[in-house]
């Protein structure tokens, strides 16, 4: 069931997933070489207890920390190790969700650790704006089909592979909530985009073909190929005159000057 969310939800939501780009800007500037990928997760658990939210994904199945912090080839869902030490080069997936005053924020950014390659950068700057491309779509009557072509036609159109076993959600009081927003599809099909609906639309595009493989850790996914993958990811409040971004880069990418 898709649960329609009234104006102080959404204004709860937003408090959330302001929280979230605010400790995304945090972690960001830790992002260094020689830094592991454990240290920068106690940074996060300490950033938003600090704020008055728990970490929503610590326990959650039982995931084992407060946020999941995937490196190079792993496209989501990497657990913090004290043995994945930060390069540079490298790219940096980190995806966060807080919960506080009953409801959860979720997002998702990919930080370049230095001078990255060209084709890196390349595939940073083709994510992210597919995810832009797919959130114009997330309207009043649209379909849920309408943003996801839009991210697969702009991410393809670069010769990208778009995974296709996980997707984007709706959020609420839980983490996932319906509807699912996949990353490919087709316009005009799909559930109806209703005003107050909430959904995370989070691109997962990889730098080779879309294949994946899921690790003996029962969490970290990495692509088939081993070719880096990037992941970003918005929430947004589905409205009659367009989409309302709750989750803010520009307090991330502020803080990356």
């Amino acid at each position: 069931m898709i649960y329609l969310k009234t104006e102080e939800e959404i204004e709860l939501l937003r408090e959330n997933n302001i929280l979230v780009s605010k400790t995304l800007a945090e972690v960001g500037r830790h992002i260094k070489p020689g830094v592991t990928t454990k240290q920068l997760d106690r940074i996060i658990e300490d950033f938003i207890r600090s704020h008055g939210a728990t970490p929503a994904f610590l326990g959650y199945q039982g995931y084992p920390a407060s946020a999941c912090i995937s490196v190079n080839e792993q496209v989501v869902h990497g657990i913090p190790s004290d043995n994945i030490v930060i390069k540079e080069g490298d790219i940096v997936s980190v995806d966060v969700g807080t919960f506080m005053k009953g409801f959860v924020g979720d997002s998702a950014y990919t930080f370049a650790v230095g001078e990255v390659s060209s084709d890196a950068r390349q595939l940073l700057e083709v994510t992210k704006e597919a995810l832009y491309r797919g959130t114009a779509q997330a309207k009043v009557g649209n379909r849920v089909g309408d943003i996801s072509a839009a991210v697969q036609d702009y991410a393809e159109s670069f010769g990208y592979g778009v995974v296709r076993e996980l997707e984007g959600h709706g959020l609420g009081r839980k983490m996932h909530e319906e509807p699912g927003v996949p990353n490919y599809g087709l316009r005009g099909r799909g559930p109806l985009l209703k005003e107050g609906m909430v959904i995370c639309i989070e691109p997962m595009i990889t730098m080779g073909n879309r294949a994946i493989v899921f690790e003996r850790d029962g969490w970290t996914v990495r692509t088939k190929d081993r070719k880096p993958a990037a992941h970003y990811e918005f929430a947004v409040a589905i409205r009659k005159d367009g989409p309302d971004v709750l989750t803010d880069f520009r307090i991330i990418e502020d803080s990356l000057i």
